[in-house]
């Protein structure tokens, strides 16, 4: 009887036990089920928060638009009037041309004709030249061209052909280079001697240099090229002896 006492009150106990038990799941699924809810309605109430704010960015920009000013628009250029007043800076930056404004300095060049007679110094003596635009160095006709040094220095003996008696008139320069000409029909370049000479032509004054080649296959023994003619002379080739013969000027006073 004892023993049976025992274990009816053993089981009793044991269903006591699974009862609290059962008693503090369900106690703790609440709790759980409640913090969940709790939660939920925080994260409600902020997304509510979070669109109110929204919206009321969106009013204030659209407040600010309306109040701002206009961006302004670029009007047609218009014709200024006499009385109107120019604009500071643009007078600055343009400013408008006036009577008493200096202009800029005009070159007056020399306007020379396809033939004219130059002064050549050596020899000291006028000449019929070609004035060609199409070349770019000045040259003479020399004949007997003959090559030496004096003191160490390269020089040139070559002849040319009187302007008026046809005879030989012997002359010596310094050498100064030399350069290659390919002529029309030859295949091979040539080279040829530059001396520096005097030329005297119209108002033009000036030393420059000169190719020498045997020019007799052309009517002119003196060839006027770019190296003079350049900034200081315009050619009007249908014209001839446009400028007076020039005055025999003092020897050596050339520029």
């Amino acid at each position: 009887m004892g023993i049976a006492r025992f274990i009816v009150s053993t089981g009793c106990c044991n269903q006591a036990i699974v009862l609290v038990l059962l008693l503090l799941l369900s106690a703790c699924d609440m709790t759980q089920q409640e913090a969940l809810a709790e939660r939920e309605a925080r994260i409600r109430a902020k997304e509510s928060e979070l669109v109110s704010l929204f919206a009321e960015l969106v009013e204030q920009k659209k407040s600010l638009q309306q109040h701002s000013p206009a961006p302004a628009q670029e009007s047609p250029e218009q014709p200024i009037n006499p009385g109107d007043a120019p604009d500071p800076c643009e007078t600055q930056t343009r400013p408008a041309p006036s009577a008493q404004q200096p202009t800029a300095k005009t070159t007056v060049r020399t306007i020379l004709g396809g033939v004219e007679n130059v002064y050549l110094d050596p020899p000291g003596m006028e000449f019929s030249a070609r004035i060609d635009t199409g070349a770019q160095t000045s040259s003479l006709h020399a004949l007997d061209i003959v090559e030496f040094e004096r003191d160490g220095k390269p020089f040139v003996k070559f002849s040319m052909i009187h302007p008026e008696t046809k005879e030989k008139i012997q002359m010596t320069r310094r050498l100064r280079r030399y350069v290659r000409v390919k002529e029309l029909g030859n295949r091979e370049s040539q080279r040829r001697p530059v001396v520096r000479m005097r030329v005297v032509l119209a108002d033009i004054d000036e030393r420059v240099n000169f190719t020498l080649e045997n020019r007799s296959r052309f009517k002119h023994q003196v060839l006027i090229g770019r190296n003079l003619l350049q900034d200081l002379a315009i050619v009007d080739v249908s014209q001839k002896y446009t400028t007076a013969k020039p005055d025999r000027p003092e020897p050596g006073g050339a520029k």
